[in-house]
């Protein structure tokens, strides 16, 4: 067995000459046991937001997107789009149109962007799922009904129970002269009110294609194609296939990549406040380092015996560096079981709630292995700096004693 190891095992529980000694290692333990539960909260939490917008844009976003590499509008072709819908693998396709519009509610008015949609479309996006108030009903007959995004709803105070105001929807002309209007304008409906992401619902309102294009002054152009494909068939060979149909001049995303950017901004933002609670770990490397000097100085005479019997320098340092890193792997263990605990209550009893207005009740939070993994590198390492010190100052008691 390892000599180091024994020797640093007899230490950490065996009887010190003062309980001052005991409770300042307890204190450095119980940090490194906060700290450790903390580092694996924080991340467990952006974990769980990152999984719920996940799940909403899954439900919202279609499974892939055909859009033009260079340009913001195209017109299909019928045989291509004819194809696409008779292809293995591909369930839906929909044609939606979108640009930057100004709407107008009784005196309140904002900025948006105006999405056209066609009647696939609520098959192609399960946008029932993510209904909040009202509903879907982009195909009545009976008017030009919309859905609007919670935030835009908002910013106009517009009111899906009121028949009698319209919402005015203003387009720039694309084409005017010194006696046009400078705008064409639309009366739309709202018979709902989605809520998915801010991004989404401060600027998004949903409308009937036909509408937009004569607000456009389109026929048949599109901004975008949103297919849905069939679950049982392999979705990248589907791909794959969709891309050789339209060809390089398109290009054909799937959800991953449509929300490549925002997912990408909340990895950052989750290792930022990592490192930045990993920082506040190395304030325990005080606690940690006053424990292990007061241990040195407890057992300067085992160090001098130790070293009266041959023992190298290296068996000294090695001593306190395993005491070190035992006393953060408690610290660790408990840290992760104290973590799981309040991970338990919070998926059981909800313990932080998000109050009213949002579209869950309580935080989400999910663990994940990565997490365990970075959190104990960052602990051993914080562990094994503090313990260096220590380790030093042993391995001189033995000269220290001769000279006195």
């Amino acid at each position: 067995m390892n000599l180091a190891l024994s020797i640093a095992r007899r230490y950490l529980v065996g009887k010190k000459t003062t309980q001052a000694i005991n409770l300042i290692t307890g204190i450095s333990v119980v940090g490194i046991s906060v700290g450790t539960c903390a580092l694996i909260l924080i991340l467990s939490v952006f974990n769980g937001f990152q999984g719920l917008i996940y799940q909403l844009f899954n439900s919202f976003n279609p499974d892939l997107k055909i859009t033009p590499v260079t340009g913001k509008t195209f017109v299909p072709d019928s045989s291509t789009i004819a194809n696409l819908r008779a292809m293995d693998g591909v369930l839906y396709v929909s044609e939606t149109l979108e640009e930057t519009a100004l709407f107008e509610y009784k005196k309140a008015s904002d900025a948006g962007k105006l999405k056209g949609v066609d009647t696939f479309y609520r098959h192609v996006t399960l946008i029932d799922s993510v209904l909040v108030q009202g509903a879907d009903r982009l195909n009545d007959s009976l008017g030009n009904y919309a859905i609007l995004g919670a935030g835009i709803e908002s910013a106009i105070g517009a009111n899906i129970q009121d028949a009698f105001n319209p919402i005015t929807v203003y387009m720039p002309r694309k084409t005017r002269s010194s006696l046009d209007r400078s705008f064409e304008t639309k009366f739309i409906y709202p018979s709902g009110i989605f809520s998915l992401q801010q991004d989404y619902d401060k600027e998004l309102v949903i409308a009937p294609l036909p509408l937009v294009r004569s607000l456009l002054g389109y026929h048949h152009e599109v901004s975008y194609l949103e297919i849905r494909l069939d679950p049982s068939m392999d979705p990248a060979l589907t791909q794959s296939r969709i891309q050789q149909e339209v060809g390089p001049d398109y290009q054909v995303q799937n959800k991953l990549e449509q929300q490549s950017a925002f997912l990408r901004l909340m990895n950052i933002e989750k290792w930022v406040a990592f490192a930045i609670l990993s920082l506040a770990m190395l304030l325990v490397i005080v606690n940690l380092i006053g424990a292990l000097w007061m241990i040195v100085l407890d057992k300067r005479q085992d160090i001098s015996q130790l070293k009266a019997m041959g023992a190298p320098s290296r068996l000294v340092r090695d001593v306190f560096l395993y005491l070190g890193f035992l006393l953060g792997g408690i610290g660790l263990v408990s840290g992760f079981i104290l973590a799981l605990v309040i991970y338990g209550l919070q998926i059981r009893y909800k313990l932080l709630s998000m109050g009213e207005g949002f579209i869950v009740d309580a935080y989400p939070i999910q663990l994940l292995a990565v997490d365990f993994i970075a959190t104990t590198i960052i602990v051993m390492l914080v562990v094994g700096l503090a313990s260096i010190l220590p380790a030093l100052r042993a391995d001189r008691v033995g000269a220290y004693l001769r000279e006195e």
